[in-house]
Order: C-alpha cells, then sequence, then structure tokens
C-alpha cells in the first residue's frame, strides 16, 4: 500500500557554526521583534540589535571557545531530524527538515525542501516543551511570514504548540534523570535544581504561558520520576537590565551549598538540546560556582538530543497530530 508522504518541520533556535558567525546570529536574534519589542521599534530595532549584537558578542565569544568555537544545536537537531524520519518511514513516506531561527538552515530553506518533495500533509513541531510566545511563537510567526503565497501554504498542517505534558517526553526526561543520579554514590543524598531558561517578567506579565508550562513540567517529571529528593526550581541566561524571573541559577547554587548540600545534580529543564547554555553556562560556569561554593560532586544532566526515548516521544507526537479528525492550514 502507499503511504501518506508527510512533512515535518523540526524548529529550533539555531547557533552560530564558527566564531566569526556570533555577532550576524545575534544580530538575527535581536532583530527579531518577538525578543525585542517597544514604541518605535520598528525604526530603531535594527541599529539597536546591530549594537546588542556587536556588545554581546564579545562577552560570549569566549563560551563558544571553550566548547569548540560553535554551537553543536545544527548536529544534534540534523541527528533528531533523521533519527525521527527513520522511525516514522514504519509508517509513513516522511520527509523530516530543520528551520533555525536565526542560523541556518533558514525556515526559507525547509519551505524549499518540503517543495520540492511535494509532500501532501505537514506537521510543524517546534523543538520547545513549553510554549512561549519568544520561542515557539515566533518559529512559528516567521513559518507563517516565509511561506505566504507558496504552494506550501496550501497544505494541510497541524501544529504542536507544547509537549512538556506528553508521556514519551516526560519518560525521557525521567530517564535521562535516573542515568544522571547513577554517578552518585549516595543518590539519597542528591539535591535536584531544574534550570530554565530566563525571560523578562513583562513577557509573563502579558499572559506568555511559560512559566506556568515550566511549573508544571518540573511537577510532573517529578512525579513520574518518584524520587524522594528536594528539588528547586531556577532560571538562567538573562539578558540585559530588565527584571527576568529569579531565582537564578547562580543565587540558587550558592543558596544551597550555604545551606549544606554537597550533591547537586542540574537538570535543564527547557532545552532538548545541548548547546552553549547546557555545555558553558552550566557545564563549566555553574560548575565552577558549586566547586567555590564547597559543592562536592556537581552533574549536569545531558540533553535528551538523539536518545531513543526522545526520538519516540517525538515520533508518538507526530503520529497523534496526524490522527487528529482535523487538520487546520497553518499559514496561509
Amino acid at each position: 500500500m502507499g503511504f501518506r508522504r508527510i512533512g515535518v518541520v523540526l524548529f529550533q533556535l539555531g547557533g552560530p557554526d564558527s566564531l566569526e558567525a556570533i555577532e550576524p546570529f545575534l544580530y538575527n536574534l535581536f532583530s527579531d521583534p518577538d525578543i525585542i519589542d517597544f514604541p518605535l521599534a520598528r525604526l530603531a530595532r535594527q541599529p539597536l540589535a546591530r549594537l546588542i549584537a556587536a556588545n554581546r558578542a564579545k562577552k560570549v565569544r569566549h563560551h563558544y571557545a571553550e566548547i569548540g568555537g560553535r554551537s553543536p544545536l545544527r548536529e544534534l537537531t540534523q541527528r533528531q531530524a533523521e533519527a525521527l524520519e527513520g522511525e516514522l518511514r514504519r509508517a509513513f513516506d516522511a520527509r523530516v527538515v530543520v528551520a533555525m531561527r536565526y542560523w541556518h538552515p533558514l525556515t526559507d530553506e525547509a519551505i524549499r525542501r518540503l517543495e520540492a518533495e511535494r509532500v501532501e500533509e505537514l506537521v510543524l513541531l517546534p523543538l520547545y516543551p513549553q510554549n512561549s510566545s519568544t520561542t515557539t511563537g515566533s518559529s512559528l510567526k516567521e513559518w507563517e511570514r516565509r511561506v505566504k503565497g507558496r504552494r506550501l501554504a496550501g497544505v494541510p498542517a497541524g501544529v504542536i504548540r507544547h509537549f512538556y505534558e506528553h508521556p514519551g517526553y516526560l519518560d525521557a526526561m525521567v530517564e535521562g534523570i535516573n542515568n544522571t543520579l547513577s554517578r552518585f554514590a549516595q543518590p539519597g543524598q542528591v539535591r535536584l535544581v531544574f534550570s530554565a531558561h530566563n525571560v523578562p517578567v513583562s513577557v509573563i506579565q502579558a499572559g506568555d504561558p511559560y512559566q506556568q508550562h515550566i511549573e508544571a513540567t518540573v511537577r510532573l517529571v517529578r512525579e513520574r520520576g518518584g524520587w524522594p529528593l528536594p528539588a528547586r526550581l531556577c532560571y538562567q541566561s538573562k539578558v540585559g537590565g530588565a527584571r527576568w524571573l529569579e531565582p537564578s541559577l547562580d543565587r540558587t547554587i550558592a543558596e544551597l551549598a550555604a545551606g549544606g548540600t554537597k550533591h547537586l545534580l542540574v537538570v535543564p529543564i527547557a532545552f532538548v538540546s545541548d548547546h552553549v547554555e547546557t555545555l558553558s553556562e552550566i557545564n563549566i560556569a555553574a560548575r565552577e560556582k558549586a566547586a567555590r561554593c564547597g559543592i562536592e560532586q556537581f552533574e549536569m544532566m545531558p540533553g535528551l538530543n538523539d536518545s531513543p526515548a526522545f526520538i519516540r516521544a517525538l515520533a508518538a507526537l507526530v503520529e497523534e497530530t496526524l490522527g487528529a479528525r482535523s487538520l487546520t492550514i497553518a499559514a496561509r
């Protein structure tokens, strides 16, 4: 029998593929109206983005240098796409492509690939477990802008806006935490710290569901894991002087150490793939902070990346979306 010809788009942030690409990557990031928005922004956004990108590039260059001179996000996301395509081809004539928001392969490239494949149905899958206007929302808006007027705009599309509560995703997280806990000689003495990417408080006050989704993720993962371990939620990667969500990862580490904690496991709860925020910010900078504070053993759960459990979860999400009674046209 003939398999349905489907296209799946994996949306991700993207990352610089060389030290020279850091500044243009950051310019694309800070040019995004879903990241920088204020009165008269249409006039000032690009000059401001250039200024922020140039300044920020100097600050983060060494972070990329210490993890190999580039972000591994493109490679990891491509591996996820290939593994997911292999899983889906058991039941579909599937093509899985990557659409990065701020660096190559960009959304236009994903659209061209799928148009060449002449897919009959689409599933749009942002690789952000929790929905936020700054991530999922921005990626889907960019898709709508780029696909408008193209043949692909008329293809039925299902959209997965979040998956933090999906059983397969939760199972993959529990597996990752259990694997990391096995590195401790006394797992019962470990404190869990769930670290999520930060967003400005103003974003949450405007109705963004991100914080609510993060808190629910932590609760669901802990319930599913059943660990009798104390846990804390914190946020990382604050940029600029605006009010951001609290507490910070740094403050959390200092407070736990002051309270006598000696064994710490940090779980990146908003990231599904390793990149500079996990490999440098947590696994190097936060590890060094913990050592200075007296933490004796510090471990980070690696990203889910292309773990079989996570790929099975993504495949289930796609299959459930395709099985829905009605697919909507995602963009016209």
